[in-house]
């Protein structure tokens, strides 16, 4: 179990001033996945719910797409292809074997990827889930485990990372929906290889 994990909005301030005048290379957090909704001029609410509603491959409305440009994000932090396949796998996989080690979304380049392409350098890389103490689960007690993730990132501006964060929130409530005895949502690993201000 990991101890004292920071809140999400805390995490993006200290990302934000660490960040400010110089790259910083392999940055790890511990973050509290209990409240993932970071808000900032950039990412509003409504913005934060379209990103991770397309991400998640919800339909969209023509209002929520209208949320869509380049200054957040742009094709490196569209995640959507084959999303609902993965989260279909990764609940049977907790479903049918709770301590495995094989619950991981992958994003995954495609083949012939170029460097100089933003969409083929998807920022985020691969999640993986698993649950904490899933032995212990008692669901017809109210006792139930915790979902916990580890995340890698190619890349992170913390700018972005509002978005970023609610959409790993979001998948991580809507695998924990599908699992057996509803666990909680818990803590999330999170690293990136190298921390940015901005993407310019």
């Amino acid at each position: 179990m990991i101890d004292n994990p920071i809140h999400c909005r805390d995490a993006w301030e200290h990302m934000t001033a660490i960040s400010a005048d110089q790259p910083v290379r392999n940055f790890t957090q511990f973050l509290d996945m209990s409240d993932y909704v970071v808000e900032t001029e950039l990412f509003p609410l409504e913005v934060l719910d379209a990103y991770s509603a397309w991400n998640l491959e919800a339909d969209l409305t023509d209002e929520q797409r209208q949320h869509f440009d380049e200054e957040r994000g742009g094709s490196q932090g569209d995640y959507r292809s084959g999303m609902a396949a993965k989260i279909a796998n990764v609940v049977d996989c907790l479903n049918s074997f709770p301590n495995s080690k094989r619950a991981v979304i992958t994003i995954s380049n495609e083949p012939g990827a170029d460097h100089r392409s933003d969409a083929d350098a998807k920022c985020m890389r691969e999640i993986h889930f698993y649950l904490e103490d899933p032995a212990s689960r008692d669901p017809a007690s109210g006792d139930t485990s915790t979902l916990c993730a580890s995340v890698l990132f190619r890349a992170q501006a913390a700018s972005i990372f509002p978005k970023n964060i609610h959409f790993i929130g979001s998948l991580m409530d809507a695998i924990a929906d599908q699992l057996t005895g509803r666990p909680n949502v818990g803590s999330l690993h999170y690293v990136t290889t190298i921390l940015v201000g901005d993407r310019s």
